[in-house]
């Protein structure tokens, strides 16, 4: 049947209105949804969303801390900080060197009428602050070029900013270190940390939020920090703590109000056991005799003595009141937190501590470094005092045992290629000699007789190792407890000595100072244990630590790291026998000083012999207060290359502090009246 016309019209209109209607109800549902929707928005939703339109979090800026100072026991600046604005130079990728020197010359103009003149610095000092040929840093690190900027300065730069590409000023803390020199390799110097971050394990990764969440104490890539001496030894406590800028900004990360400041806390400042004048004294001491070594005409002559050591100790509280490397070197050359390779090369044999590490004289090349001494020496002579306790305390003799010392000491098969000899100095003949007299003479035949063979034919072998027992209680071939960066614990060459020859030879040798090599810290916590008998006591280098404001954080109080029980029948002997010991330079010494002198013989390169100077003493004899020991390589005899130190060092503690109490130096006679002075 044929479809109707009128009847298909029909059903058309019926689809049609219904999707027309379809269409109505979809569009008003849609539209009544929005309508609630933003309803929902405006009124339910709307003060949350307004809220987080407006939210504001904050960008957070560290300020570097400003460094605690370091004073001497008198309360003297030895190391202090301030804090500055500076500006850094950073070469721009692809620039040429022209191009630098054109800023160096707009810098120029603008220090010279803006700066203070105290301050200025010449063409060429800036042109050498770029470091343009890249001798300090690479192309990439800001460089230094002048600190201590007038506000004039500052706002000229930050006003012409666009014009001066690659400036920066940032706001810094500089170290700066007394111009006296006082104790410059004890007191150490600072780095960046940015250049020491990476190769040094204290430091690594204290820059970082998951390392140090605390952002006070996280550390930033501009800030100096301690590299060696006290300044990396008490790091901590002089670094401070951080300040903190917090600036509110909004969702858009634009700042939308006035930062929020806690200011950076400055360190700890440290209250040394050095005592100023004592250790100029000490200092200029060394320096005077290494160039009288040097020149005189005299047969003190000693051409090759250029460096010298020495510490003074205090002998019941192991203060250190002077330690003396010399010679030594301005560490202002630091105040950048580097420097560059001329300058380095000019000061790198002086930047260790030699009293406590090796140090080497003013040698470039490996092959003339190896014909010189360097700063860690055998003890020679000065160890007998400990030699003959160590007998008398082994019952290897008594005190009023002798032996007579015709020269020698023969030991070995008779007839034998290997029988050796061992001789005294200049081929002296002392006779008898009771242990006494025979550290009073330096008898080598003596020690090595009735000490190393006596040991070595009731022990053997296992004589050696008691030996090194006795050595270590003394201190000599450990750590001393100092807890300085870089401390060596000597070098010993006793066992060696017996692998390759023999206990008897190594016993022998050892018991007249030879078959190790000692520091001379080491050597001054050795001759304070004899002179308070018995006690080790902890080199000690703080008396305290103050904050900011003056507060005492912590005091430092005497430690004994061991102690030795010998009789005091012992004590007295070596006593005595250290009383008998010929010195020049104390022969009219207004106090009684025990001592001994020591020329150690060092073989170098080729098999050369060397004599070094060391010497080792302490006073009063009655009641000792200080010990004192001294190394010269190089220097000749003990008595007359390292005592002429010892002598100034113990006046300068007598003047300064007091031997018997009372510094010298606060009291005068005129006319049998003590007048008080200052």
């Amino acid at each position: 049947m044929g479809d109707d016309p009128q009847k298909r019209e029909i059903v058309n209109r019926r689809h049609f209105s219904f999707r027309l209607n379809l269409f109505f109800f979809i569009t008003f549902f849609l539209f009544s949804v929005l309508i609630v929707r933003l309803a929902i928005l405006q009124f339910v939703e709307g003060p949350t969303l307004r809220e987080e339109e407006t939210r504001t979090s904050s960008n957070q800026v560290l300020i570097p801390p400003i460094r605690g100072n370091i004073y001497d026991s008198s309360g003297t600046q030895i190391a202090y900080s301030t804090s500055t604005q500076t500006l850094y130079y950073t070469i721009e990728p692809g620039s040429k060197i022209a191009d630098s020197e054109a800023m160096a010359k707009r810098l120029l103009k603008v220090f010279e009428s803006l700066g203070n003149p105290a301050e200025a610095l010449t063409l060429e000092q800036i042109i050498k602050n770029m470091d343009l040929k890249y001798s300090q840093n690479i192309v990439s690190v800001p460089r230094r070029i002048k600190s201590g900027l007038t506000n004039k300065e500052i706002a000229f730069f930050l006003e012409n900013r666009d014009q001066f590409k690659g400036i920066d000023i940032l706001e810094e803390s500089i170290r700066h270190y007394n111009q006296d020199t006082i104790a410059v390799q004890l007191v150490g110097y600072l780095k960046k940390f940015k250049g020491v971050s990476d190769s040094s394990k204290y430091y690594k990764g204290k820059d970082k939020k998951d390392v140090v969440p605390d952002a006070r104490m996280r550390y930033l890539q501009q800030e100096d920090v301690g590299y060696d001496g006290l300044e990396r030894m008490y790091q901590e406590e002089l670094r401070g703590k951080n300040g903190v800028k917090n600036f509110p900004i909004n969702s858009q990360g634009r700042i939308i109000g006035l930062p929020e400041i806690t200011k950076p806390e400055k360190g700890n400042n440290l209250y040394l056991t050095i005592n100023r004048n004592v250790q100029l004294k000490t200092e200029q001491a060394i320096m005077d005799q290494l160039h009288y070594l040097q020149t005189t005409y005299t047969k003190d002559r000693q051409p090759n003595a250029k460096i010298g050591f020495a510490v003074a100790m205090e002998v019941h509280t192991g203060k250190v009141i002077a330690m003396a490397s010399m010679p030594d070197y301005d560490p202002n050359i630091w105040e950048g937190g580097g420097i560059g390779t001329e300058e380095y090369e000019k000061i790198e044999n002086m930047l260790p501590n030699g009293t406590i590490s090796t140090v080497n004289g003013p040698y470039k090349t490996a092959k003339e470094l190896g014909k010189h001494p360097s700063s860690i020496l055998p003890p020679g002579s000065t160890l007998k005092p400990l030699s003959v306790l160590i007998g008398l305390n082994e019952k290897l003799f008594r005190t009023t045992d002798r032996w007579t010392d015709n020269g020698k000491f023969e030991y070995g098969k008779e007839g034998s290629v290997h029988r050796r000899a061992i001789r005294n100095a200049q081929g002296h003949v002392y006779g008898s000699l009771d242990p006494a007299q025979a550290i009073g003479k330096s008898s080598n035949p003596w020690m090595a007789k009735m000490i190393g063979n006596a040991l070595n034919e009731r022990d053997g072998s296992k004589g050696v190792e008691l030996w090194d027992s006795y050595m270590k209680q003394f201190g000599l071939g450990v750590l001393t407890g100092s807890g300085l960066l870089n401390e060596s614990k000597g070098v010993i060459d006793y066992f060696h000595e017996m692998e390759v020859a023999s206990s008897q030879s190594a016993l022998i040798f050892a018991s007249f100072g030879q078959q190790a090599k000692y520091t001379t810290l080491q050597l001054a916590q050795y001759t304070a244990m004899l002179a308070n008998r018995g006690k080790r006591m902890k080199p000690q280098f703080v008396n305290e630590i103050r904050d900011s404001e003056g507060n005492v954080v912590k005091k430092f109080e005497p430690e004994v790291l061991n102690t030795i029980d010998i009789p005091d029948a012992y004590w007295k002997e070596v006593e005595t026998g250290m009383s008998l010991v010929n010195v020049d330079a104390f022969k009219d010494a207004p106090y009684k000083v025990l001592r001994k002198t020591g020329t150690s013989e060092q073989s170098v390169a080729g098999g050369v012999k060397k004599d070094n100077a060391v010497f080792i003493a302490y006073a009063p004899a009655e009641n000792p207060v200080i010990a004192v020991a001294v190394i010269v390589p190089e220097g000749g005899f003990g008595g007359k290359g390292a005592a002429p130190i010892a002598r100034k060092i113990f006046d300068a503690y007598d003047e300064e502090i007091g031997l018997h109490g009372t510094p010298k130096k606060s009291s005068t006679t005129v006319d049998n009246k003590t007048i008080a002075t200052q």
